[in-house]
């Protein structure tokens, strides 16, 4: 027997049953549970970075049961059902593309012959997104006015960006979409030049804080715009920050674990050496490492 997306629903509304369901479940809201959401979403993308197809099976299965918990709140709310969700998910990626849905139904088909080119392609994409972003901050005006009558924030181009997620991912998505409206170096070069100006700053902001002529939040904010400006110097690259970081945890997480293989194969005490004996260890590792690279 195979269970369906039907069974996991019922499932979960049993769950939630007032009187016979688990007591933790019915007591979750949406807010609740966006923590497990999240951290959900991070172990199917780890299980993807360590290529552990296996478990991905179950990491997706997980992230799935996030959406029809989320699905069976709305609907005990009279908000939305499960049934709806997908319904908007159809239309909007059939809306999104008109290149491979030409007459807007999931049943129209595009000529082979006739295929737009990847330019176009992006074009609409960028064009029916923005429509929709209008489309909700109209909604969202209409509910939210100052006590002059007029919309209470002003519609921006970069509307639609969540808040809420990791601070990085949100710096490459502002800088993304700023770009797409000219607001964008023209090279990578400046992008350089303003990496060792933020570099000069923060060094500034930390002696003043240290000195105590300034304080810690000003080497907070130089902080972050050092960092903004690696997320820009990683968009130019075009290379993702988020793995990259990713990459480089993955890569510092096994040299240590190196180390302390060797120091308990000789019998020697980690926390009693001497960093000049560690770092002389992780020398070593990297040299092992460039060797089988």
């Amino acid at each position: 027997m195979t269970y369906s997306i039907d069974d996991l629903k019922l499932l979960m509304a049993r769950l939630r049953d007032p009187e016979t369901g688990c007591p933790w479940d019915t007591k979750q809201t949406f807010r609740s549970i966006v923590p497990h959401t999240l951290e959900e979403a991070y172990e199917v993308a780890d299980a993807i970075e360590r290529k552990d197809y296996g478990n991905l099976k179950d990491e997706l299965g997980d992230l799935l049961f996030q959406v029809i918990f989320y699905s069976q709140i709305g609907a005990e709310e009279n908000r939305f059902s499960f049934d709806a969700v997908v319904d908007n998910l159809v239309r909007k990626l059939v809306r999104r593309h008109p290149h491979v849905f030409p007459q807007g139904t999931l049943e129209s088909r595009i000529d082979p012959d006739n295929r737009p080119d990847e330019a176009w392609i992006k074009e609409s994409w960028e064009r029916i997104k923005a429509e929709e972003r209008a489309q909700k901050q109209s909604d969202t005006s209409a509910d939210a006015t100052s006590p002059s009558g007029l919309p209470s924030r002003l519609p921006s181009r970069l509307d639609g960006i969540a808040r809420a997620l990791p601070a990085m991912v949100r710096a490459e998505k502002l800088q993304k979409r700023a770009a797409r409206h000219g607001f964008d170096w023209p090279n990578i070069e400046p992008v350089f030049d303003k990496l060792h100006e933020e570099i000069d700053e923060l060094k500034e902001a930390w002696q003043a804080a240290e000195s105590g002529q300034g304080d810690h939040n000003a080497v907070e904010d130089e902080l972050g715009d050092l960092l903004f400006v690696c997320v820009n110097l990683a968009r130019f690259m075009k290379v993702n920050p988020e793995q990259a970081v990713g990459r480089t945890n993955h890569k510092f997480e096994a040299r240590f674990r190196a180390i302390e293989q060797v120091l308990e194969r000789e019998g020697r005490s980690f926390d009693e050496e001497t960093l000049e004996a560690l770092d002389q260890i992780w020398q070593s590792v990297k040299g092992v490492e460039k060797k089988s690279g």
